[in-house]
Formats: C-alpha cells, sequence, structure tokens
C-alpha cells in the first residue's frame, strides 16, 4: 500500500513562517525594551533584541512540531481519552526542548554580539519555572489548530453538500427535460400521424417542421436558461406543425414587452405550455381557436402568461397541472428558483385554461462572471 505524502512546504509558506517569527520578535523586544525605559533603567539594546528573537523563533520552530502532533493525534469526541497521555508526554517535550533551544542559541550568540557569557540561572530550576507559560503557548496552539481545523472541515462539508445539491438539481433537471422531448415528439408524431392520409402534402410539411423543431430543442438541451428570444425561435417550428394540422382557423398572438425578448427563461418552457393550450382549446373545438402568449416585466419580475379560448377544465376532473408538460414545467421552476416563482395552471375568469408563470427577470448580461 502507498502511503501519500503531504507536500513541502512552498518558498511562500516558509517566508510567511518568517516574517511571523520576526514579527513576533520585534514586538515582544519592544514591549520589553520600552518596558525599562519607562522605569528609567539601562539595558544594552541587543540583551533584549536576542532574546525576544530567539525565544520567537524557539516558538516557531516548536510549532512545526506542534501543527504535525495535532494532526497525527487529533483530539475528538471518541479518541481524546486514548491521546490524553500522549499529550501530557508531548508538552513535557515541548516544555523541556523550548527551554534548551533558547538556552542554546543565546549560549552562542551572546558571546558573538559582544555581551559575554549568557547566564540562564540554575538550569533545573529553569524548566520548573518555564513550565507555566510552555504549558500556555503550547495549549493555545494546539486549541488554534484544533479549531482552524474544525473550521475548515465545516467548511469543505458546507462546499462538498453544495456541490452534491447543485449536482441533485442539475440531474433532476436533465431527468424532467428527458421527459419533455420523447413526449412533445411522441405527441407531434401522432399529429403528423392522424394527418398523413386525409392530407400528405400537410404531413409532409409538418414532417419538415418537426425535423426543425428537434435540431433546436437539442442546441438547448445542455442549457438551463436560454434568451426569451431564443424560446420564440423554438416555439415557432412547433406553431408551424399545429397550423399545418388546423389551417387558418388557428391563430396564436404573442403580446411582448419591449425587453423581455432578451429575458433569460427556462430552456423549453413555453412548448409544453402552449402544446397544453392546444389541447385544451383547439383540439377541443375541432382547430379552431385562439391562443395568447403574454409576457411582461413587472418591476424585477418577469410574468409569462398562455391562454387559450377552449371550453376549460370540466369541475372535477383531474387536477390542472397533472399532466406531463405542467407538472414537468412546475418542477423545473421549482429547482431552479425555489421559492422566488410562481406557478399557476387552470380554467381563466371568463374562457378557456390559463397557466401563469413569474420568475426573476435576469439578462445574460446580468449574469455574466
Amino acid at each position: 500500500m502507498v502511503t501519500a505524502r503531504r507536500p513541502l512546504p512552498s518558498l511562500w509558506a516558509i517566508g510567511l513562517w518568517l516574517a511571523v517569527v520576526i514579527s513576533i520578535g520585534f514586538l515582544q523586544f519592544f514591549y520589553h525594551h520600552l518596558g525599562v525605559l519607562v522605569d528609567r533603567g539601562k539595558q544594552p539594546f541587543l540583551n533584549p533584541l536576542i532574546c525576544e528573537m530567539t525565544g520567537a523563533f524557539t516558538g516557531g520552530v516548536l510549532f512545526v512540531f506542534v501543527l504535525w502532533f495535532a494532526r497525527r493525534f487529533p483530539l475528538d469526541r471518541t479518541r481524546w481519552p486514548r491521546f490524553l497521555p500522549v499529550y501530557v508526554v508531548a508538552l513535557a517535550a515541548f516544555a523541556a526542548g523550548s527551554t534548551t533551544i533558547m538556552w542554546g542559541l543565546r549560549e552562542v550568540l551572546f558571546p558573538l554580539a559582544g555581551l559575554g557569557d549568557y547566564d540562564y540561572g540554575i538550569m533545573p530550576l529553569r524548566y520548573f519555572m518555564e513550565l507555566p507559560m510552555e504549558v500556555i503557548a503550547f495549549s493555545v496552539m494546539i486549541g488554534a489548530i484544533h479549531a482552524i481545523d474544525a473550521f475548515r472541515t465545516a467548511r469543505e462539508r458546507e462546499v462538498h453538500a453544495a456541490q452534491l445539491q447543485s449536482g441533485l438539481a442539475q440531474a433532476q433537471l436533465r431527468n424532467l427535460r428527458l421527459q419533455l422531448q420523447p413526449h412533445f415528439l411522441f405527441n407531434a408524431l401522432n399529429t403528423i400521424s392522424s394527418t398523413m392520409y386525409r392530407d400528405p402534402a400537410a404531413a409532409d410539411e409538418m414532417l419538415g417542421q418537426l425535423s426543425e423543431l428537434l435540431r433546436a430543442s437539442l442546441r438547448t438541451a445542455q442549457t438551463d436558461e436560454v434568451p426569451f428570444q431564443i424560446e420564440l425561435d423554438v416555439l415557432d417550428q412547433y406553431l408551424a406543425i399545429q397550423r399545418a394540422r388546423f389551417g387558418d382557423n388557428f391563430r396564436v398572438t404573442i403580446q411582448l414587452d419591449p425587453d423581455v425578448s432578451r429575458a433569460l427563461v427556462p430552456s423549453m418552457i413555453l412548448q409544453p405550455l402552449v402544446e397544453n393550450a392546444v389541447q385544451h382549446g383547439a383540439a377541443a373545438r375541432t382547430g379552431a381557436g385562439t391562443i395568447e402568449i403574454r409576457a411582461s416585466r413587472l418591476d424585477a419580475r418577469l410574468v409569462l402568461e398562455i391562454e387559450d379560448d377552449g371550453p376549460g377544465m370540466p369541475s372535477g376532473r383531474g387536477t390542472a397541472g397533472s399532466g406531463v408538460g405542467l407538472s414537468a414545467t412546475a418542477e423545473r421552476l421549482q429547482i431552479l428558483y425555489g421559492a422566488d416563482h410562481t406557478f399557476t395552471a387552470g380554467n381563466g375568469a371568463t374562457r378557456g385554461f390559463l397557466v401563469r408563470a413569474s420568475f426573476p427577470f435576469r439578462t445574460a448580461a446580468e449574469m455574466a462572471p
């Protein structure tokens, strides 16, 4: 089994480590040196500088050890009793190592700086004297490392959960689009089949329009949202099939606010809604009927309405949104916009069947990074 190795520290990380060590050393030096001056005392400049710099350097070196140790023996709810003795040993090693390293560095640097021999006092007592401060330093390092790692782990879980949620939503959208594609294809083929024997020329024209419709739908198959104008272009191919089917008695009116054509809408949203209107309107009235498509901007929202003048849905006959086209559209709107949308389908106030959808008005330029 091959064990993965942690990458070596980069030059940037080493530089940051040195900058932190030097900064802490200078801050400690200024604090202690100014304290001597405030008390009107006298002390060689190099004495506190060497002491504080060696202390900061020692802390920086031992922090690397503590970082490795904390991640090698993490304290959590299940393992801390087992690792507690190991932490006691590590604390003792940290305290002894800290005092020993500082003593050794100063023993070398003081004579080189012309300050004479360095006297750290009675060393056995010095180890015990420094122990309380070393316990505090060790505990702060361990606590900070575990806190940062816990935050990072929580953040990674949030990102992973968001990625899973996004992936699930994309999978659901793809599934819903797959439901719509064979649905309108089968309906269109059924329409062409019923026309073939009584009007071969019309059936041939409808086959050509269906081919164009399939090409247009495939171009947007992998896109969640497209400009409204593209949806209208796709819809034109579908309406051409219906006009060939019903003739001049089939009418469609489209009313758009000036800037609606550039708004982003769910791909393939118009075709299933208009197909539903055809079933409730023109098909129910043997080819005669009008479908109205209205798209308007209301403040920061796009309002889309498709209404037919057919007989509507008889009372007590199922649910208004139970068809494949309507139910798939409702689910897609829920996935794309969550609570920030509305979708209603049912009989109009005075006639026919009305579908109304409302969702945020946004353009491709606004969504660009």
